[in-house]
């Protein structure tokens, strides 16, 4: 038997159906007779949020991931590394994150010395095997240390060759996070080291020659010659943080590494260019302060 509605009753109830289904769809689409809603807080158009506790840290890069002349003379140090070390003294990245007895199974250090861009790509290839919570990235200063300055990586290559880099590694491993420094200032280096004799004696093994050949030079052409240097990596460090910009899940850190200060005793004792232990701590430090902080530097 079918229960007939009286007609009044049944327009009532209709137009309160109707009301609530206006009401539903205005709270779906975030609209409201006042303006648009916050699409931030809403369904599948939210952002990803930068996790301030990554639960494992891969490492790519140069030689200054890897520790080189920290420890002992033209030799790799991994152990003091920023990113994924295991020296107490230096309480790298990964350590402070993670926990000293989980560096050893989670975290992982693909740099190389002597890397330039060119080699990203292989690094963060391996690197996003393991999936990780978090990649750190310091590399370019290779890319400016060549025999001359006009054998330096050109600009737009630079850029190709992080693009397809950050690419690869999406493609891999979307959700790793990304920590990118900045390439340091290699002219402070320079002035750390360039009046001491046997640190000049060292630099002539072939150390960063397009800054620190002839270090004592004030001529024009030695003066103009560092300053293109410096430039390059200023240059550099602008691609880094546009690139990284397009990258929601990629953190660049505003400069913070070649605006750093190093002083003498913060440098290799063998070559005073490379960071010692003291020196890879203090960029453990930025890197930690910056990874964790509720929002990127500015």
């Amino acid at each position: 038997m079918r229960t007939t509605v009286p007609r009044p009753r049944a327009r009532r109830i209709l137009a309160g159906a109707g009301a609530a289904a206006v009401l539903l769809v205005g709270a779906a689409t975030g609209c409201s007779s006042g303006g648009s809603g916050d699409e931030g807080e809403r369904g599948g158009q939210a952002a990803p949020r930068w996790n301030t506790a990554p639960a494992s840290v891969a490492a790519v890069g140069d030689s200054i991931t890897r520790g080189f002349d920290a420890c002992s003379v033209l030799a790799d140090c991994p152990e003091v590394s920023w990113a994924t070390g295991n020296d107490p003294a230096v309480r790298s990245l990964a350590a402070r994150l993670l926990g000293d007895a989980e560096v050893p199974t989670r975290s992982w250090n693909y740099a190389v010395t002597g890397a330039r861009m060119a080699d990203l790509p292989g690094q963060l290839a391996g690197a996003a095997a393991h999936k990780p919570g978090l990649v750190t990235v310091m590399v370019g200063s290779n890319d400016a240390c060549r025999p001359t300055a006009s054998s330096m990586t050109p600009v737009a290559e630079f850029r190709d060759g992080f693009e397809k880099a950050l690419a690869g590694l999406r493609a891999a491993s979307p959700t790793s996070q990304v920590y990118v420094s900045s390439v340091p200032d290699l002219q402070r280096l320079w002035e750390q080291g360039k009046d001491l004799p046997m640190v000049r004696q060292v630099w002539k093994l072939g150390i960063c020659q397009s800054m620190l050949a002839d270090p004592l030079s004030a001529a024009t052409g030695a003066t103009a010659r560092r300053e293109q240097v410096r430039a390059r990596v200023v240059e550099y460090n602008e691609v880094l943080r546009e690139v990284c910009a397009k990258d929601e899940l990629c953190r660049y850190d505003g400069g913070a590494v070649f605006q750093y200060p190093f002083a003498a005793d913060q440098l290799s004792r063998w070559d005073w260019f490379h960071p010692g232990k003291d020196g890879q701590a203090r960029l453990a430090e930025l890197a930690h302060r910056q990874v964790t902080a509720a929002e990127p530097p500015r």
